[in-house]
């Protein structure tokens, strides 16, 4: 096992170093995860804009398909690929949560990570708890996007940031009982855990994808992309939005700006999921530590029942309580029992 490291700094240097040391590793690993959803959408956008071009041509040679309902479903069939790609991928990002811990022990033993496809595994299995897990993150998003539950959802944050560490770790808790233990690590650590992530969001929220974003700006990638998205942008109501932009005394909109800024949002996105295993390996980490530095709760042994004895060896014992100094052969006593059957 890894030195066990006092410090929240020193955890967090030790994560961003597993991180780097295996990143052709990580990076084959998330590709499908984060590029799948990029392509599952592209699909999607790009044969609905196919599809609502040509829809009156398609009527006028099939008129039986004039109808909204006929035409909805048409359109659901035509987008279903690039929506099954998105699912997929989008599936195999949030299993990521779960499988990453699940490489942190090998991780810390051997500096490696290897076996992804049965670490997954081991999450998808319990795919219904995994999926309530998700489902109270996403009600909690929801309430946090209130402005006046800002600072109490900020604050339940820090709480609950280990809730995937405890899923993985300690596989018969439920989900509710996962964001309880989280809770129980988290008190009386809490400007520690606010300091780690406060660092891993500015180093892979803000830091890794703006040097992302220069270089691409640099070798002129982002104007070559936005070039590839503003024939779309140009289809939308720019004119109206202007205007009511200009109502507001707001500056008006054009579609190069646009373009830059779907796609610097759009290159910060992948970045950030692509560094989704660093932040795994952070938090396992620190779960190892707030848990006395085992990542694996120890379950508490039952006491073994008392194996209830045969005759002959209840005739032993007492032979050699009454025959200290000479014991009876346990053979001839089994024999002695045999004849008296």
């Amino acid at each position: 096992m890894s030195k066990k490291n006092k410090t929240p700094l020193g955890i967090f240097i030790e994560a961003i170093g597993l991180y780097f040391s295996n990143f052709d590793k990580f990076i084959k690993y998330m590709t499908f995860p984060v590029l799948g959803q990029i392509v599952g959408l592209v699909i999607v956008f790009w044969l609905a804009n196919f599809y609502s071009q040509n829809v009156t041509k398609i009527i006028n040679n099939i008129p039986a398909l004039n109808s909204y309902p006929i035409l909805f479903t048409v359109l659901l069939l035509i987008i279903l690929p690039g929506l099954i790609i998105f699912m997929k991928a989008f599936w195999e990002y949030l299993v990521a949560y779960g499988a990453i811990n699940s490489m942190l022990e090998n991780l810390l033993k051997s500096k490696k990570v290897y076996d992804f496809d049965a670490h997954s595994e081991l999450i998808k299995r319990r795919s219904i708890p995994f999926v309530g897990l998700w489902l109270l993150v996403g009600i909690f998003s929801l309430c946090s996007v209130i402005p006046l539950l800002w600072v109490p959802a900020g604050v339940l944050a820090v709480f609950f940031v280990l809730i995937f560490q405890v899923f993985t770790y300690e596989p018969e808790l439920s989900p509710i009982g996962c964001v309880k233990k989280s809770m129980q690590l988290i008190k009386g650590h809490f400007a520690s855990t606010f300091m780690l992530l406060a660092l891993s969001g500015a180093l892979t929220y803000v830091l890794i994808p703006q040097l992302i974003n220069k270089i691409c700006e640099y070798l002129k990638l982002t104007d070559f992309l936005s070039s590839l998205v503003i024939p779309t942008i140009d289809k939308l109501p720019l004119y109206e939005i202007n205007n009511i932009l200009l109502s507001l005394s707001l500056e008006p909109l054009e579609s190069k700006m646009i373009g830059l800024m779907v796609v610097t949002l759009i290159i910060s996105q992948i970045i950030i999921q692509y560094t989704l295993p660093m932040r795994s390996i952070l938090w396992g980490m620190w779960y190892r530590e707030l848990n006395g530095g085992k990542l694996f709760a120890i379950k508490e042994e039952k006491p073994r029942k008392k194996s209830v004895k045969k005759p002959s060896e209840k005739l032993m014992d007492a032979s050699n309580k009454k025959y200290s100094s000479k014991k009876i052969d346990r053979n001839i006593l089994k024999r002695a029992m045999e004849k008296d059957d």
